[in-house]
């Protein structure tokens, strides 16, 4: 019989899956176009780059940073920076989640080891804010996805 994967073991196999799935889509080349009405995916399309959706997330931490002092300036669709912060002394895959050089928050912890690896390795990545709601609580204020540019 077989037993149920612990937490961790759980989230190494997400991980692996993630990654498995868009490194052979990259070389196949058979990821699927974005929609047009989404900005950053669109961009890179029209540089002839396809990209494939990696992750949606809520931003952590975000009471902690910029984000209320900016949250009436920020559309849906906009374009966020994720920049690494590999000497963060509460995660080493930290991942800064900014809007237009404005420190918003974080990709949560628990989301964030395999945009973490791409982004050592240099995997091209753009991120977009998809939801935001200035009145919610902070894990519910902004939301975000993530999506790798594959190569041809």
């Amino acid at each position: 019989m077989l037993s149920k994967p612990t937490r961790r073991q759980h989230s190494f196999l997400r991980c692996g899956i993630l990654c498995a799935t868009f490194f052979a889509l990259a070389v196949s080349g058979a990821a699927q176009a974005a929609p047009p009405e989404e900005a950053p995916r669109a961009a890179a399309e029209q540089r002839g780059q396809a990209t494939l959706l990696i992750q949606s997330s809520p931003l952590a931490g975000s009471q902690f940073h910029a984000l209320p002092d900016v949250v009436s300036q920020i559309r849906v669709g906009d374009t966020l920076t994720l920049q690494r912060d590999p000497t963060n002394p509460h995660d080493s895959n930290a991942i800064q989640v900014l809007w237009q050089g404005h420190m918003l928050g974080y990709v949560p912890r628990r989301e964030n080891k395999a945009v973490a690896r791409a982004m050592d390795r240099g995997q091209p990545l753009v991120a977009r804010v998809v939801a935001l709601r200035p009145e919610e609580s902070p894990w519910r204020r902004l939301r975000f996805e993530i999506s790798v540019i594959l190569s041809d």
